[in-house]
């Protein structure tokens, strides 16, 4: 039997834990979610049949506030897989310093077999289901696999209806004109850009000289590969779930951009239109095969577990940015860094969609709303502030960026658990 996703995350935990003081009380806490959920959702489809679908919500830890984390519409979905990304966002919130815990949701269903009428019925269905499970002070759900601005809108809105008031700031990630944040969509590959940038500088490495590899050419993995090419950097190789496209000499990653949209391909790129053409000698290859590939870069923005024991010996990449959320599994993790390789973690290169979610809750609270350079400018300034704290930690302690991600966010996490009474405060009897 394959091992709990959650089990392996705490894996990361136990290694921070070692370079912390914190109570027992506090890493006891962080174990296990607060509250998990799971419910049943009857569905209406176009043909009259009935389905039900399975849909989850966990609150990982609030003690730093409201939990935050996405939900995700995906055939993988199970309990086990939420309750680890909610596990994740924890840590990122705390990482990020957002006042915010960690949560996180999903529905295990392929949207792509639903048509929009269904899609709809499924996604107000869900938000029936766990109302009384959320709440702009209690737990804001947001985008995340397969889920998008408009679905967050009909939730958002659904929400709005159960009680019966505008409630914009019970869901980010919404349409502009239902409350949306500018620079929402593209947050998350803006801020895995800006800590690629900023943690590249310490190896003084030029970008034109560095190749990139993308595995995940959707809403985050094509939005950093558009960052990298305007930046001057190589992007050799992208790919979604259909397969991938590989051109040593580089990729027109804008023209990739244009037909990923009209043919919701990648495949279909260099089978049609002008791409054909202005990219040469340019080979087909399947994910499996793009993660190995000799590159600078390597980034995993697809999903969980793509580098595990069984291929992390041919991983060739020197510095791994983790887009996706978990992407390489604690056994792999061990084998990578006696290759030598540096692995930057998810809990901090894709914190850009958190973070502009928690400026999104903050416009929706206050109604007054940001400018999109100035949403950019804020996402900067305190991603990079952060990366660059989590590296100067790694530095000091010699332990591996992602270990000292946790250890930056476990400071937190546990100042704020303590201060609410350990078994030292009731012994003491003060």
């Amino acid at each position: 039997m394959a091992p709990s996703i959650l089990s392996d995350a705490n894996r990361r935990l136990e290694k921070a834990l070692k370079y912390v003081t914190i109570s027992d009380d506090a890493s006891e806490r962080l174990r296990y979610p607060k509250a998990s959920l799971t419910v049943s959702i009857p569905v209406r489809m176009d043909n009259g049949t009935l389905r039900v679908f399975q849909g989850y919500r966990v609150r990982y830890d609030d003690t730093r506030g409201p939990t935050k984390g996405g939900i995700r519409f995906h055939p993988s979905v199970t309990l086990d897989e939420v309750q680890s990304l909610a596990f994740w966002m924890t840590f990122k919130c705390a990482a990020l310093n957002l006042p915010l815990g960690g949560a996180k949701g999903g529905v295990t269903v392929n949207p792509k077999e639903l048509s929009m009428f269904e899609l709809e019925r499924l996604s107000r269905g869900y938000i029936d289901a766990i109302a009384n499970f959320i709440g702009p002070d209690v737990d804001v759900p947001a985008p995340d696999v397969y889920t998008n601005p408009m679905i967050m809108g009909w939730m958002m809105d659904q929400y709005s209806i159960i009680r019966r008031k505008l409630s914009p700031a019970v869901i980010t990630g919404k349409p502009l004109s239902m409350g949306g944040s500018q620079g929402r969509d593209t947050a998350t590959g803006t801020g895995a850009f800006y800590v690629l940038q900023a943690l590249m500088a310490r190896f003084g490495k030029a970008p034109e000289l560095t190749t990139v590899a993308v595995q995940g050419f959707g809403n985050a993995g094509s939005v950093v590969a558009r960052h990298l090419f305007d930046a001057g950097y190589k992007v050799v190789a992208v790919s979604d779930s259909q397969g991938g496209v590989y051109a040593p000499q580089g990729l027109d990653i804008p023209s990739i951009q244009q037909f990923k949209t009209s043919t919701r391909s990648l495949k279909a790129v260099y089978c049609e239109g002008t791409v054909c053409n202005s990219v040469q000698d340019h080979s087909i290859l399947t994910n499996e095969e793009l993660l190995t590939l000799n590159v600078d870069i390597l980034i995993p923005a697809a999903l969980e577990n793509q580098i595990t024991a069984e291929n992390a010996d041919d991983i060739q990449a020197k510095y791994i940015f983790e887009v996706a959320n978990g992407p390489i599994t604690s056994e792999a993790d061990d084998i990578l860094a006696t290759k030598g390789i540096y692995v930057f973690p998810d809990i901090l290169v894709n914190a850009g969609g958190v973070t502009v979610s928690y400026f999104e809750w903050v416009q929706n609270r206050s109604g007054l709303y940001w400018s999109l350079e100035d949403v950019n400018n804020r996402l900067k300034s305190m991603i990079v502030t952060e990366a660059e704290s989590i590296w100067d930690i790694a530095q000091n302690l010699s332990i591996s960026p992602r270990t000292a991600a946790y250890v930056h966010a476990l400071e937190r996490l546990g100042d704020a658990l303590n201060a609410k009474g350990t078994r030292d405060y009731y012994v003491s009897g003060i």
